[in-house]
């Protein structure tokens, strides 16, 4: 066992990869709580478009490997990274002394080490969180305890830390501060927005470059000397990474680092104790003190800064406990002896992701971590389609997206509608607007100290936010499609591998693609399709026949139990003047079935469920004018149907 500060232990098997993560972080007690309060609600969305049909989506559970939240395992050269919980985040830590490596030019960087790292990773299809430290208590096992680069030999002076048995450099040379700032500007100029990294810990002071040096810090009454930098002198540091890094989100480890020099730039926070209790009487590290918090928690200090509400523009990690990270998923959602109560540490911190190894333990199918890990950042619902079920030339699409996590998704990715075939593939598409960064949480936890309501209380924060592009069907041939669309995650354009984000709907589909409703496109000029639903007023039902909800059907409704003494029959069909049409019929079933469409026998190949429309086409002679159109069959079960389309 690997023995923690007080005597605590942690488990062997964790080593030294973790110690740092698992030392309680005691820096100075918070000063009189000045929380921000509740934030002000967001301006409502747009109004969705009246002309356009309501196609209601069927919510599912959301993947708990979408990218950028949920767990993060450590990196280990060569390992598969995709074993264990579905995760899709990898961290890593680099010593400043394996980039810095020339004795002689402090202006010299070699980033081999961070770039094979982050192009595994990408090949895994993941993306990297990453920090770069100066000194790290027995290494990592694959990199220094002291991270020094050598060219501040002779420099800067050196500090000896027998607590730890470390080496900290004099974090107020003039000489570090500048070399440190230049490395900070060419690590955001190589870096900057790349594809393969989702979040950088602003590392480099203190033990395990977690912007700390206990115990030797501003509490000097033990006799040990303070080696942290001045705030000054950590404030340069901290500008300098929010200069370098405009696109990629930056997190340090808490408010009042710096004197706070974080908190009014788009700096998230680390929490590396998340959700721990300990001491005696235990007392929580990440709850505020007045949900059995210590004066040194997490949120008790983010409350003293008044930067609560910081996630909502910047993202917040950290790090599951180590001691509990096997554990805490037992008595979820409330927690027991040292694990907190975890619904409450997600909710009131709003992290979008965490560093867990022992994830890798965990159960694909554990009911509790998959709770936990939607409510984490963010998880999207396309709660209704708004689109004419027939369409041609220029035409509107709207989505309506509402999320149930804790946090919006913050970058700005793409969002793209396409058009797919009856065969499945895509035939058109069109990049939106739509920024998915707005798409706020629904609701919040009210901190007690905003003495906003009994405790626990939520209050109503985001909305379904609602998104309309215009979209020109020219050259599209008429015929029946799917509406669908997709999120493109930048990673897609340096590896196959990456994982999709993914809506929480029955219709999300493995390649991405989130369907959201059948169309048929016209040719604009009296010709091409008509479209008829089943579930119209005007048609006929016999026997069985019934109407049912149908989320990936066009109006929302289909016609199941046909067959066996049960009929459909479309009326007012337009036979136009006569002659031989196609039908096309837009069907449900998971098995193969057959029906008798005024007489012509049609065979229906499973779509892989009751609610996974397909089609299949017959040819029909029709009467001029108004004719009626019926699917039966006599001796069995016929499809379940959406609707048909003649032309």
């Amino acid at each position: 066992m690997t023995t923690g500060r007080r005597g605590r232990t942690i488990p062997a098997v964790l080593g030294a990869l973790v110690l740092g993560a698992a030392l309680m972080l005691i820096g100075p007690a918070a000063a009189h709580a000045a929380p921000a309060g509740p934030p002000p609600r967001p301006a409502a969305p747009a109004s969705p478009d009246p002309a356009l049909q309501v196609h209601p989506l069927t919510a599912a559970p959301g993947p708990v490997d979408n990218p950028l939240k949920g767990w993060a395992k450590f990196y280990s050269p060569g390992a598969n990274q995709n074993v264990g919980y579905p995760h899709s985040l990898t961290w890593g830590y680099f010593g400043l002394s394996e980039i810095m490596t020339s004795a002689s030019n402090c202006g010299s960087y070699n980033w081999s080490i961070v770039d094979s790292m982050l192009a595994e990773t990408a090949a895994n299809g993941n993306q990297a969180a990453i920090r770069i430290y100066l000194t790290y208590p027995g290494g990592t096992g694959s990199h220094p305890a002291n991270a020094i680069p050598p060219c501040f030999s002779g420099n800067v002076a050196n500090r000896s830390d027998t607590y730890w048995n470390v080496t900290h450099p004099d974090y107020d040379s003039p000489f570090l501060i500048t070399a440190l700032k230049n490395f900070i500007a060419a690590f955001g100029a190589r870096y900057d927005g790349d594809a393969r990294l989702g979040f950088i810990h602003m590392g480099l002071v203190g033990l395990w470059g977690e912007w700390h040096t206990w115990p030797y810090d501003t509490d000097t009454a033990d006799g040990r000397p303070n080696y942290m930098p001045a705030d000054a002198n950590g404030a340069q540091l901290v500008a300098a990474f929010d200069a370098a890094f405009n696109r990629t989100k930056l997190e340090i480890r808490y408010p009042d680092v710096a004197g706070g020099a974080a908190n009014s730039r788009d700096i998230g926070y680390h929490d590396d104790s998340f959700c721990y209790r300990e001491g005696s009487p235990l007392q929580g590290v990440t709850l505020p003190a007045s949900l059995g918090g210590a004066s040194y928690s997490q949120l008790t200090r983010t409350l003293a800064a008044g930067t609560e509400n910081k996630w909502i523009t910047s993202s917040i990690g950290g790090e599951l406990r180590p001691e509990i990270q096997s554990t805490a998923f037992q008595s979820w959602p409330n927690g027991s002896g040292s694990v907190d109560d975890l619904k409450a540490c997600i909710e009131l911190l709003h992290p979008t992701w965490m560093i867990n190894e022992q994830s890798g333990g965990y159960s694909a199918g554990d009911a509790n971590v998959g709770a936990a890990v939607r409510l984490m950042g963010y998880n999207l619902t396309v709660d209704n389609s708004y689109y004419r079920n027939t369409a041609t030339g220029t035409t509107n699409v709207g989505v309506r997206i509402a999320n149930s996590g804790v946090a919006p998704f913050y970058y700005p990715w793409t969002v793209t509608l396409g058009l797919k075939n009856s065969a499945g593939s895509v035939v058109r598409t069109w990049d939106t607007a739509w920024d998915l960064r707005t798409v706020q949480p629904l609701t919040i936890r009210n901190f007690p100290e905003w003495n906003a309501g009994a405790n626990p209380s939520y209050r109503d924060f985001g909305h379904r936010q609602y998104f309309q592009h215009s979209v020109n069907l020219s050259g599209v041939t008429s015929g029946d499609y799917q509406w669908v669309m997709r999120v493109k995650n930048p990673l897609e354009t340096v590896s196959a591998a990456a994982k999709k984000l993914r809506f929480a709907n029955s219709t999300q589909q493995a390649d991405g693609w989130l369907g959201l409703g059948a169309v048929t496109v016209g040719t604009g000029t009296g010709g091409g399709s008509t479209s008829y639903e089943a579930e119209a007023a005007n048609n006929t039902r016999g026997g069985s026949a019934v109407v049912a909800s149908c989320s990936a059907c066009s109006g929302a409704s289909k016609v199941g139990y046909l067959g066996n003494g049960g009929t459909l029959t479309f009326q007012g069909v337009a036979g136009g003047t006569g002659g031989s049409r196609t039908v096309t019929i837009h069907y449900l079933t998971a098995e193969t079935r057959t029906a008798v469409i005024n007489g012509q026998t049609v065979t229906f190949a499973p779509t892989g469920s009751w609610d996974t429309v397909g089609t299949a086409t017959t040819t029909l002679t029709l009467p001029a004018g108004t004719t009626t159109i019926t699917v039966a069959n006599p001796s069995g079960w016929a499809p379940d149907i959406d609707r048909i389309t003649v032309s």
